[in-house]
């Protein structure tokens, strides 16, 4: 059973983890946590399944070349870029393995109601732990 985790970078991170039973991925955690939170709970689930059964999906806003807004927005989204880069280093550094995902290929942004229809999950969200489901629901894990 390979188990999927998508990280939605950011302040706020969205946490999400998924079973591929060979039938692409089963939604079982949806969240949002901290930084330190979320690299504490992958942890969990490599010394779980093993290193070699967990993949992290990380939506990489360093690919991103758009955005709108002012300031503010501009240090947004610095933010997520250093974020995630401060992934890939702990992935490197821990062995665990991973995926950049390009935002423009990560379906985001569901409202709540739209969210649960498409995903079946039931349990409250918020935007950010939806981003980071969607990363890694259905697919399938090749890695």
């Amino acid at each position: 059973m390979k188990v999927m985790v998508g990280i939605d970078t950011g302040v706020h991170t969205g946490f999400a983890v998924a079973l591929d039973e060979g039938q692409g991925g089963r939604l079982i955690e949806v969240n949002s946590l901290t930084i330190t939170q979320s690299m504490s709970r992958v942890k969990e689930l490599c010394d779980l399944y093993g290193h070699a059964e967990v993949c992290l999906y990380i939506e990489d806003a360093r690919q991103r070349k758009w955005f709108k807004g002012g300031r503010e927005k501009a240090q947004g989204v610095g933010s997520v870029k250093r974020d995630a880069q401060i992934w890939e280093d702990w992935c490197k550094e821990n062995k665990i393995n991973y995926k950049l995902i390009h935002p423009k290929d990560n379906c985001t942004k569901y409202k709540a109601d739209a969210f649960k229809k498409l995903t079946g999950w039931l349990g409250r969200t918020n935007e950010h732990a939806r981003d980071a489901a969607m990363l890694v629901h259905r697919r399938c894990a090749k890695y």
